[in-house]
């Protein structure tokens, strides 16, 4: 055990360097498990600066002078920060609002296609089996609806925190892009004079992170604004809280399609009935689903190396567990730093001693 437990140290931690980078990691992910919630505005930030930096590097590279490419990008992300307030946030309360007026209709009408089951499948499907599964949506449907109900008194003290969420974080990015390069350099301060493998770390990470979080963005922008488009074309109700979920859907791979997929299906279903407008909106919403993954995303996500779909599930599961729905959310960039970190980490082959001679 001894021996196996020092080949690991001379294969991993036989870089000095290395050791500082393995206590810096676990001290981080401590320090954001205990306080995250209370630096989140701090954290929320520090991401879409580093989303936005981005934008910034390219409109220097052309030319432009870096302290009015950082204004202009900032503008523009307080416009659209400002536009979703305003604008599409009303606009999905609102559709979610109606909808939970129309939930009775539609479990009525689920209801009434669940009831249709075991007269045609009887063999595989038992009247006793169609109630339990109609009482058990009823209730969870019952319990969103008092949720929705008493959302409005109970999440006060949520929604003055998200108004001071949302002064504090255009303050925090703004600064983040400004003073981007004396932050950077008071954090390297703390950090030894001679570090080569922390470099090529922080630029593989830099490279990775960086890309897939942008793509991810600009991923989300392009595939809600084409469902919202598709549904509102088609007539399809709640067009914006749907094309919402659907841009969401793409920051959890494969999971995230695969869960949107079913209100699509049931709110279509419950508008149009079993029909030619049903299959059409189906057929739509699967064309952007296969546009999405076999166009956009390899044009996206070319510099990036994908993870596997096991790594992927892993990692949602586990950030999830940890963070919850913030977990869920960024558990994907955090799988690729990890992966990134591990592909740049030093590795040596151990040598094992020479065994001692006989006699």
């Amino acid at each position: 055990m001894i021996t196996v437990l020092r080949g690991l140290a001379h294969k991993y931690f036989s870089d000095e360097e290395a050791v500082i980078l393995f206590l810096i990691l676990v001290t981080g992910t401590i320090f954001v498990i205990w306080f995250g919630a209370m630096l989140a505005p701090a954290i929320a930030s520090l991401i879409i600066a580093f989303i936005l930096q981005g934008l910034v590097t390219k409109l220097v590279k052309m030319g432009v002078p870096e302290m009015a490419a950082i204004l202009g990008v900032f503008l523009v992300f307080l416009g659209v920060l400002v536009g979703f307030i305003f604008g599409l946030l009303p606009l999905i309360w609102t559709q979610v609002s109606n909808l939970a007026g129309e939930t009775p209709r539609i479990i009525r009408e689920m209801q009434s296609y669940l009831e249709l089951l075991p007269d045609e499948y009887p063999h595989l499907i038992s009247a006793d089996a169609v109630n339990t599964v109609y009482q058990q949506v009823s209730t969870e449907v019952g319990h969103m609806t008092q949720w929705l109900v008493s959302f409005s008194l109970s999440s006060i003290p949520d929604l003055v925190a998200l108004l001071i969420y949302m002064v504090l974080v255009p303050i925090l990015v703004f600064f983040f892009l400004k003073d981007r390069e004396v932050l950077l350099g008071a954090v390297g301060r703390l950090l030894p004079p001679q570090r080569p493998m922390m470099l090529r770390i922080w630029h593989e990470v830099n490279l990775q992170c960086a890309n897939y979080v942008r793509g991810k963005a600009v991923e989300i922008l392009i595939v809600g604004g084409a469902t919202y488009v598709a549904f509102k074309f088609l007539g399809m109700p709640y067009a914006a809280l749907l094309s919402l979920l659907v841009g969401l859907s793409v920051v959890i791979p494969y999971i995230g399609a695969a869960v949107v997929t079913i209100p699509v299906a049931m709110i279509a279903l419950f508008a149009f009935g079993w029909g030619s407008h049903f299959i059409w909106v189906m057929v739509v919403y699967g064309v952007i689903q296969g546009l999405d993954g076999n166009v956009l995303v390899p044009i996206l996500f070319s510099e990036v190396n994908n993870l596997h779909p096991v790594a992927i599930i892993v990692a949602v599961l586990f950030f999830g567990g940890i963070w919850g729905l913030w977990g869920v959310f960024f558990a994907i960039p955090l799988a690729t730093m990890l992966k990134a970190v591990f592909a740049a980490w030093p590795v040596k082959d151990f040598v094992p001693p020479p065994e001692p001679e006989h006699s």
